[in-house]
C-alpha cells in the first residue's frame, strides 16, 4: 500500500456541471485535505493541459497527488478505500 506524505499538494481538474467531481471535492473535504481546483470548462488552454498531464484522458475529474496522475473519482474513492490518503494533509 503506497501511503503519501503530508503537506501533498492535490490538483483537480473539473466542470462546473460534474457530479463526480463534487464527489471527489467532498471526499477531500470531509477527509480536511487541501486541493487546488482548476476548472477546465470554460478554458480550453487548462483543458489541453488537463488532457496531457492526463495521459490522453479527456473526463473530468482528472486528479493528481504531488504531480503523480491518480485518475477520476473512482481511482481517488479506491485510493482512500487503501488508506493511501492517510497521512494527508
Amino acid at each position: 500500500m503506497t501511503r503519501l506524505r503530508s503537506m501533498a499538494r492535490v490538483t483537480v481538474y473539473t466542470t462546473q456541471v460534474c457530479p463526480y467531481c463534487v464527489q471527489a471535492k467532498r471526499l477531500l473535504g470531509e477527509r480536511a485535505i487541501p486541493y487546488d481546483e482548476v476548472d477546465v470548462g470554460s478554458d480550453p488552454a487548462q483543458r489541453d493541459e488537463m488532457i496531457a498531464r492526463a495521459g490522453g484522458r479527456r473526463t473530468v475529474p482528472q486528479i493528481f497527488i504531488d504531480g503523480a496522475h491518480v485518475g477520476g473519482y473512482a481511482e481517488l474513492r479506491a485510493l482512500a478505500d487503501r488508506g493511501g490518503l492517510a497521512g494527508l494533509p
